[in-house]
């Protein structure tokens, strides 16, 4: 079974929110490196929302234009002179327009949520796809890490080892060296720190610790 087959068992009889208006989506497509799929179908998403908005706001001015109108008629219904039986007449015309417009963004308003039902599921998918990809990736990079991590403490260990090994080897070999040629060992061999004083200090802050 391929990754995109398993998205959609993962995701069949879930509701899915519509992503774009969800902030939680925002925030994980911040953490992501959103390719030109994914951006593509956001865009293609927001466009049905707003055109979805703009029919639903176009639709309400025009029942109150029309509902106007329809008062207008009512007013006029009394009156027999002629200008007021052309102003009926036109009212009724713009009535008839107003009908058809809203027929028209009623046909429209019902197909919209089916597409974005649908760009919204195939952002949901790819939006999937990317943080599985992310996912698999971190895990692989964590794991070498992981091993870089052991293989250090390892060496570290061992050059903690070697360094405590040198150093008590020099503070023998300064040990003998001061008893053979006295205090000015360290200006004879030209010594750039004193074995004696590094040791006493290691002992000092050890029982500091303690």
């Amino acid at each position: 079974m391929g990754k995109d087959e398993i998205f959609e068992k993962a995701l069949k009889g879930k509701r899915v929110p519509v992503l774009t208006l969800d902030n939680k989506w925002h925030r994980l497509f911040s953490m992501m490196d959103p390719d030109k799929i994914l951006k593509e179908t956001e865009n293609e998403l927001n466009t049905l929302l707003k055109r979805q908005g703009k029919l639903n706001t176009e639709s309400k001015s025009i029942k109150a234009i029309k509902k106007k109108l329809m008062d207008e008629i009512v007013q006029l219904m009394d009156s027999n002179d002629k200008s007021s039986e052309k102003k009926v007449e036109e009212n009724r015309r713009l009535i008839e327009e107003c009908n058809e417009k809203l027929e028209e963004y009623q046909d429209e308003l019902l197909d919209i949520p089916v597409l974005i039902n649908e760009v919204n599921h195939r952002l949901m998918i790819r939006t999937m796809e990317l943080c599985y990809d992310l996912l698999q990736s971190n895990t692989t990079e964590i794991q070498e890490i992981s091993e870089w991590i052991a293989k250090i403490r390892v060496e570290l260990k061992k050059n903690i080892i070697r360094k405590q090994e040198k150093e008590i080897k020099n503070f023998e070999l300064y040990s003998y060296m001061h008893d053979i040629f006295g205090a000015d060992v360290i200006e004879i061999f030209d010594l750039k720190y004193n074995p004696m004083e590094t040791m006493l200090k290691k002992k000092e802050a050890q029982n500091e610790s303690n």
